[in-house]
């Protein structure tokens, strides 16, 4: 059945992008052939198919904003869906070292913004101390469970979910997520979702939202505390957001943010402990609220900064996004970071699924068990390793069961179930 496909597969994956996005005009059984070879080979086994490549999308978009499709496709440096590939290993073939930069101009700062989050931080330095020296137990372990809360709202939803499309949620979950969302207070999940797909469109451009060029301090927070570059308002017009205006919780979100938000993010924080263990107003205020509120903003701004900075590159030594253990233990699972800019369509954004270095996956695993969460995107090994050998800076370890390189004690004491002999 699937004969011709199989035979014109090598030729079809050595096709150039721009040849890919003449998919639209192709007819009848060529059309069909093409999509099902694309599918199996730059899609994961277990991927289904989106209403539309993004290289679709950026056509659609560009008839919507007057942006030409082909300009908007030259200047992207990065994939964000398995649609994006260019090769059989997820990655781009153009070399995207000479679109990476940081126009000189003067920034236009937001003093709204710095005086906000200048209160924000004094204000959870206060927090720590009372934490401290005042504060119940009851209201440290609420703050903790507070993080929880609204970082699962940031990595299993705004991010995982709604930008990257890396599983689908039935509306249960949807519902929780968008909670959880906004709990976090850092945009919408919609806004969220369209700035991250920027970011990872043209990674380290002018349009990219926190271009980590721009130094540590500006991909952190700098990046808020002044005007967007026009790039990103561009490029962001250029992108594809069909999917989450489709999706109503999302756009109920969006619709009633400023009412939630702060019911979410601050009045309940602040009001629970003073109602249920009797919490003074002051220690509800600075330490479930101001101090768990800047220090979830500043877990998810380290992978913006330091998870670009810090770390190795085991999958594309080509590229800023760094493995940084630190940045995935606090941020659940988020500091696998060089994976994720590599393959951005799996679920786990990282290649292990090691629950205590990525709490979100485990997260998303639990509900995949009770059918709430479902088509759970990942990446075959052998993707992987086709791209560690050919990007890789060398500092990937094993493969698995059989690598040459695996240590002979950790075979010697590893423990084999229903062990058969081969």
């Amino acid at each position: 059945m699937h004969e011709q496909p199989i035979i014109v597969l090598p030729t079809i994956c050595a096709l150039p992008l721009v040849q890919k996005e003449n998919f639209r005009n192709f007819k009848g059984p060529i059309r069909q052939n093409f999509a099902y070879v694309c599918a199996c080979t730059n899609m994961p086994p277990n991927a289904v198919s989106a209403p539309q490549a993004i290289s679709e999308s950026l056509i659609n978009a560009s008839s919507e904003t007057n942006q030409n499709p082909k300009s908007l496709h030259e200047a992207t440096t990065g994939v964000l869906f398995e649609y994006d590939a260019e090769t059989i290993d997820g990655g781009l073939v153009k070399d995207i070292e000479r679109l990476k930069k940081a126009e000189k101009r003067k920034l236009k700062l937001v003093w709204r913004n710095i005086i906000a989050f200048g209160y924000l931080h004094v204000a959870a330095l206060y927090g720590a101390y009372l934490m401290f020296t005042s504060a119940k137990w009851q209201t440290m372990v609420f703050a903790f469970a507070m993080y929880v809360v609204s970082g699962l709202g940031i990595t299993a939803g705004a991010h995982r979910l709604w930008a990257h499309r890396s599983y689908k949620a039935k509306w249960p979950l949807r519902v929780l997520l968008v909670i959880f969302n906004t709990v976090a207070f850092q945009d919408a999940a919609y806004h969220w979702a369209r700035d991250h797909r920027v970011h990872h469109k043209y990674s380290e451009t002018d349009a990219d939202p926190h271009n980590a060029t721009r130094g540590f301090f500006f991909s952190h927070i700098g990046w808020l505390l002044c005007k967007k570059h026009p790039e990103v308002k561009a490029k962001g017009k250029g992108v594809d957001l069909s999917d989450l205006r489709a999706d109503p919780v999302v756009m109920f979100q969006k619709k009633y943010y400023m009412i939630l938000m702060p019911l979410l993010c601050f009045a309940l924080p602040t009001l629970v402990p003073m109602y249920y263990w009797n919490e003074s107003f002051m220690n509800s205020w600075f330490v479930a609220t101001m101090f768990r509120w800047c220090f979830i903003l500043n877990v998810t701004w380290l992978v913006n900064s330091a998870a670009h900075k810090f770390g190795g590159k085991p999958y594309d030594k080509n590229i800023s996004p760094a493995e940084n253990k630190s940045v995935a233990i606090f941020a659940f699972g988020e500091g696998w970071h060089n994976y994720h800019h590599v393959f951005p369509w799996d679920y786990k954004t990282a290649e292990f699924g090691k629950y205590s270095m990525n709490f979100t996956t485990a997260f998303i695993d639990f509900f995949a068990k009770i059918g709430w969460a479902y088509d759970l995107k990942t990446v075959s090994a052998d993707i992987i390793k086709q791209r560690v050998k050919r990007t890789g800076d060398g500092s990937h370890h094993t493969w698995g069961w059989g690598d040459k390189d695996q240590p002979k004690e950790e075979i010697e004491n590893a423990v084999r179930i229903n062990k058969k002999d081969d």
